[in-house]
């Protein structure tokens, strides 16, 4: 590559499965992407992006992919990219089952997130909230304490940002010119605020869960004073805000619970230290995620709602799809389901219509309209 390339890409691959003559074997390699961060923490400097791929040798090996074979998923507000989609428990990587199918699979962590570059001001629990302060008292700090960092650390602005240096790093690593985006969450406005900018280089999305104002404004929300920069979340919020959502008979396995949460904390190792141990996420302004965005984007789009999700309740995910303005949109609305339905029991349903989207641009035979699944 370049040594003048603004991106950097590191490959770190397992020898064994380098040796193995098996075009079907999955190879995951690490990239890290430099962008000039636009994040107010971090304006100005230069950090790496941590980003997985997951891909079959024999597509790896072989040098360019087909156009619409490249996919990026990019996380919500509090899980990082590779234990969100690429969890190691049984059947459940996402990035693993579509690679089987034939696609070249990437995950990114915002800055702030996982392998990403953590600003300074995340390993300071003075600059978390009074609340938040308390849990750590006294083992990590001796009494709640002011802040020493009162900006924001990241904004959408700044999301925005980051994927457009992945996405550009992507189309120059595969020689095609557009990357299909997967969402969850708080990467409906990440990854569908950055497609709705940037139409030409997005083949098409899928949206698990999006986070979705109507009504939402253009512009940042106002900083409110003593307003934390970033979060924590213990195993015992993580469990409960999961067990809140359960209505079916085993939908959740508890053992890929426990799975999901140990890869949290390996994520994180300093917020690993942190009490009992907790996940860190920076606390993200949105903006331009609203009607009046959303009714102008014309790209071929999936969305996802969860049956039982409280946290992105299924009615706002129908008024994104109500709202969305191109003529292929299919919601999907996925049964015995909460917002972590892709650590849940129909899992396997969320991604096999994934890639059916993604290959022929529906679900069922429906390339437009509403798709119910494991009813």
């Amino acid at each position: 590559m370049n040594i003048k390339a603004i991106v950097l890409s590191i490959l770190c691959l397992t020898p064994s499965l380098l040796q193995a003559d098996d075009a079907q074997r999955l190879l995951r390699l690490d990239h890290f992407v430099r962008v000039r961060s636009t994040a107010p923490s971090m304006t100005g400097q230069t950090p790496m992006i941590y980003v997985r791929e997951v891909v079959q040798a024999g597509v790896a090996l072989r040098g360019p992919v087909s156009p619409d074979r490249v996919v990026l998923f990019v996380h919500g507000a509090g899980t990082p990219a590779e234990v969100a989609f690429d969890p190691t428990y049984q059947d459940y990587s996402w990035m693993a089952f579509l690679s089987r199918a034939g696609f070249d699979v990437f995950a990114m962590d915002m800055t702030g997130y996982g392998r990403s570059a953590r600003p300074a001001a995340m390993n300071d629990p003075c600059n978390l909230s009074a609340e938040q302060q308390t849990q750590f008292v006294p083992n990590l700090i001796p009494a709640p304490c002011k802040p020493t960092y009162t900006d924001r650390i990241t904004t959408v602005d700044s999301d925005w940002n980051d994927i457009g240096a992945v996405v550009d790093h992507l189309r120059r690593l595969r020689g095609v010119d557009k990357v299909s985006l997967i969402g969850w969450s708080l990467g409906g406005p990440r990854a569908g605020g950055y497609a709705s900018q940037h139409p030409e280089k997005v083949s098409r999305l899928v949206l698990l869960a999006p986070a979705y104002q109507r009504n939402g404004s253009n512009e940042l929300p106002a900083l409110r004073p003593g307003a934390a920069p970033f979060n924590t979340q213990s195993r015992a919020e993580f469990d409960a805000n999961w067990d809140r959502q359960i209505g079916c008979p085993d939908q959740v396995d508890p053992a890929a619970r426990n799975s999901v949460w140990s890869e949290m904390l390996a994520a994180d190792p300093v917020g690993a230290t942190w009490g009992t141990g907790v996940r860190r996420a920076p606390n993200t302004p949105t903006r331009a995620w609203n009607a009046g965005v959303v009714g102008k984007m014309k790209l071929p789009a999936m969305f996802v709602g969860a049956a039982l999700d409280k946290q992105v309740v299924p009615e706002g995910v129908r008024n994104l799809f109500t709202d969305y303005g191109a003529k292929e949109k299919v919601f999907v609305d996925l049964a015995c389901s909460s917002h972590n339905a892709l650590w849940e029991k129909n899992h396997v349903l969320l991604f096999k219509a994934s890639l059916e989207w993604l290959s022929s641009g529906s679900i069922n035979g429906t390339h437009e309209g509403a798709v119910k699944l494991g009813y």
